[in-house]
Parts: C-alpha cells; structure tokens; sequence
C-alpha cells in the first residue's frame, strides 16, 4: 500500500487561505441574518484528517429551531406566490455562484469531512447542478384538465408548494445532500429549514453566504447547527412543528424510522432516503478491467462513505481469481493521506465511531474465515486522523457481517457464486434495496437481473448512478421518495384538483 507523504496541516489555519474568507461562517443563518443560539453556547467541529479543532459554530436547541421554522412561515406567504421564472432566476444565480466559488467551497467541504480535495470539487460541481436544475424544473410544473364525466362541467388539477420543509441532512455529502433537497423545495415554492450533520456545518453555511448574495430572500432558507446532545431535540421539533408540512431526511433506517413516526403525529409528507446494502455482481462474461476500475470508485470513493456504495461483491467462480488479482492491483495505486494532499485519492474516515465500526466487521469477518488481502490497519500517517487503510477481503462467505450490515466504510468483501439464479436470491435476501451494480455483456441477463435486484437504482456495467436528471431512492427499509430528476420536485408539491359547474 503506497501512503501519501503528508506534513501537517494547521487546520486553525486553513479557512484563512480561502481566496473569499467570508465563505467560512461560524453562525447560524436564519430570516436572512447571521445569528448565534439563545444560549450562546457553542459546539467545535474538527477536521477528521488531523483531529485538530477548525472552529465552533452555535449549539442551537428546540426553541431555536422554533424561532426558524416561524420565519420560514412567514416567508412562505410571500415565497409561494412569486413565478416559477422568478424562483429560476434567484436559483439559477446561486448556482453560478457556487461554479464561481468551487475552489473555496472545495476546500471548506474537504477540512470538514476529510474527503480528497478533487472529490470535493466534483461535489460542488454536482450540488450546483441540482440547483439549476431544480431552477429550470420550476417552470416545468404542469397541471392537467381532466374531462368531467358530468356534463356542464369542467375539472382542472393544480400543483401547489407543500408548505415550510424541515431538512436533515448526512456528513458524507456536506453540499450535494442540501442542494439535491433544498432546490427542489425552494424552486416549488417552499421555505425551508435545514439541520446539516453536526459533523460537517460549515458547507451548509457558506452555501448559505452564496445563496444570500444569489437574492434568495430572507426567511426562505435557514440552516441552524446543533451538537449531537441537542439533535434529538431538534429532530423533535422539525418533525412535531405543525408549521412544518414536509420532511425530509437522508441518513440510518433507524434514525429515518424514528423521525417517521414521529412526523405522523401532525401527517406530514416524509421523503426518507435511508441505508443501504449494494450488490455488485461480476458475471463470468463481464468486461474485468472495466468493473475492477469502476468498483475502485463505487467502493473506495470517499473511504466507502456513500449510501449506495458497494458494500457486497459477489465474482463468478470462473473468473473469481482473475477479477481479485485485476481488482487488487487497482487498489495498491490508491494513495492515503489527508484531503488537502492534491496526491491523495484516499482521506480518512468522518468519524471514530466509523472507523470502529469497520474494525469491528473486519474483525468478525476474519472470525469467521475471511482473508484479508490487502489493508486491514490504520497506517502510519504524518496525521493523527481517522485513516482505515482500503481493505480487500476473500474466501467469504454468507456468514460475515457485511451480508446484512452496512458498512460505511473502506471494507470490501469479494464473495462466489455460480449460476444468475443464486447470486439474485442471495443479494436479494436484505431488508434494504437503495442501489445495485452488475456487469455483463450478455443483453438478456442485462434486462432479467436489472428488473430482478429488489433495489430503487441499478447500474450496468457502471459504478456511477447520480446525477441531478436521474430519481435517486430506494425501495424496502432504505426508505420512501425520490430526489433529483423531474420526480424530485413533487415531493415538495400538493395536488389539488378544482371541480368547475358551467
């Protein structure tokens, strides 16, 4: 394994090196002024590539978050009459503006969730895209006229914006996860609060400065930060608010659960994009050299913190070896270092409980006689961070915990199996279906295992699924609702129809 040869980074000193400083914020955003929470108290966020403090934003509780959802109440009057052209034009202006700030925006995203410097610019690039996106979807929301089967009469079907949406969002996305929920809400002409991931604030708050300048007016965005004592509360309140109408949360089935059941005590609409479990299949007649390479991104990108990462590999036993050896190779050019390293191609992992977690299913794994192959430890880096070295695993089989865990993490397990009918049954017996991936050059199993993989999104013969045209969600316990793509903006929209007597 070939690490990257870091010096230390000051991270204290890092945002000041931004070419727009203001972009780092330390306060909340809410009613369109920079605010601190009531009790003043604050909580630091660390960059999980040194350990070190990169700065302390405000730990605001239930009635905080009250005080935001009001403001976006009162937004939502004025908000939800403008035209679909004027919502374009103001979202359409921040996306701009988050192209023109990419590197700065890159780099605030890379201190905060450690992810490598060149990922980071990809995610700005691909939050920008929602919001111009959605920005362009605004003005493509058609109503119907309906023929009446009674006769003198008319029936018209309207779309109307659902009302203010409480946001909860993971640490693994810091930009796109806000962008892909908050521009479809905004452009159907919702208000919006948002909770990002006490871990990574900052991103959610310098898209905050950006969407300010865009004109987007006040009190239709908020983003008010917590601390992991205060979210639950918080969590409550967004969920129990009856100012509330809508929603929406990507993280854990059980966190995505909890906040279901506590939305329908006021029935709001929900949309839960919650974990996951991918198969990736390679079949005896699959082109090796592309799913090895497209596996070392569907697996290691962002260390395998990525809800529709590859988290079970399953190799025909004709071409078992043969992929492992291809797949291996590719994995030994990675390059371990903290994200700011232009070389790396590998950062740590967000948090120490993360980087438990993996230890942990590594260590049953090899209980229950897996081989590891390659990885395995925490290398020995010039940065005290939470680095997991990419790790490939063989001889597995059913038993290890990756069968039906997630894994969130640089794991990778490489399983057998001999007929299409077996590897079906087998990625199939999960409780959860949010992504699968398969490769094969043969058209008729392209269409029979696509239709059979209980899973909201496949890949053919590629490890990349998203983009800001295309429905991202699951189906079983990885949750309910679609984001991006035309079906994205209904899930913030009421469909009313109107009975007309002539």
């Amino acid at each position: 394994m070939s690490f990257a040869a870091n010096t230390k980074i000051i991270t204290q000193t890092e945002h000041a090196k931004l070419t727009d400083a203001s972009l780092f914020r330390s306060q909340a955003y809410v009613d369109g002024t920079w605010i601190d929470s009531a009790s003043r108290a604050t909580f630091k966020v660390t960059d999980p590539g040194t350990r070190e403090t990169l700065g302390h934003v405000p730990d605001m509780d239930a009635s905080d978050v009250q005080s935001a959802v009001d403001a976006a109440h009162r937004a939502f009057v004025l908000w939800k009459q403008t035209t679909a052209r004027e919502r374009a034009r103001v979202l359409r202006k921040w996306a701009d503006l988050m192209i023109k700030n990419q590197e700065d925006l890159a780099r605030v995203l890379t201190l905060e969730s450690g992810k490598p410097i060149m990922e980071a610019r990809g995610e700005i690039l691909y939050a920008a895209s929602f919001i111009e996106w959605f920005g362009e979807e605004a003005k493509r929301v058609y109503g119907d006229v309906v023929p009446s089967p009674m006769p003198g009469s008319r029936i018209l079907v309207m779309k109307q914006p659902v009302g203010v949406a409480g946001i909860i969002t993971p640490y693994n996305f810091p930009a796109a996860m806000i962008t892909r929920k908050v521009g479809a809400a905004i452009a159907a002409g919702c208000t919006v609060v948002v909770r990002p991931a006490h871990e990574t604030p900052f991103s959610a708050l310098a898209l905050c400065e950006l969407a300010h300048r865009a004109g987007i007016p006040r009190g239709v965005l908020n983003v008010v930060s917590s601390s992991a004592e205060n979210t639950p509360s918080v969590g409550l309140e967004l969920t129990t608010n009856p100012k509330i109408r809508k929603v929406s949360f990507t993280g854990s089935t059980p966190i995505g659960k909890l906040l279901m059941q506590q939305s329908s005590s006021t029935m709001k609409r929900v949309s839960l994009e919650l974990g996951g479990n991918a198969p990736f299949i390679v079949f005896d007649d699959a082109d090796l050299d592309a799913a090895a390479e497209h596996l070392i991104g569907c697996k290691f990108r962002n260390a395998g913190q990525t809800c529709v990462c590859a988290n079970r590999v399953y190799v025909h036993e004709s071409v078992y070896d043969e992929f492992v050896n291809k797949f291996v190779a590719r994995v030994k050019e990675l390059r371990v270092g903290h994200g700011l390293d232009e070389g790396t191609t590998f950062g740590p992992m967000i948090t120490e409980r993360g980087l438990l977690k993996v230890e942990d299913q590594l260590r049953r794994s090899v209980a229950a006689g897996a081989k590891v192959v390659i990885g395995g430890r925490r290398p020995t880096l010039n940065v005290q961070g939470h680095f997991f070295e990419p790790t490939v695993l063989t001889n597995v089989t059913d038993s290890v915990p990756m069968s039906c865990e997630e894994t969130f993490g640089p794991l990778c397990p490489i399983y057998r199996f001999t007929t299409e009918e077996e590897v079906v049954e087998r990625v199939n017996r999960v409780d959860v279906g949010l992504a699968g991936y398969f490769f094969s050059r043969d058209i008729g199993r392209v269409f029979r295992v696509a239709e059979a993989l209980e899973v909201g999104m496949v890949g053919v013969n590629t490890g990349s699924i998203s983009s800001e045209v295309s429905p991202f969600g699951g189906v079983k316990e990885s949750g309910t609702g679609r984001e991006g793509s035309k079906y994205g903006i209904d899930e913030y929209m009421n469909v009313k129809s109107i009975n007309i007597s002539l």
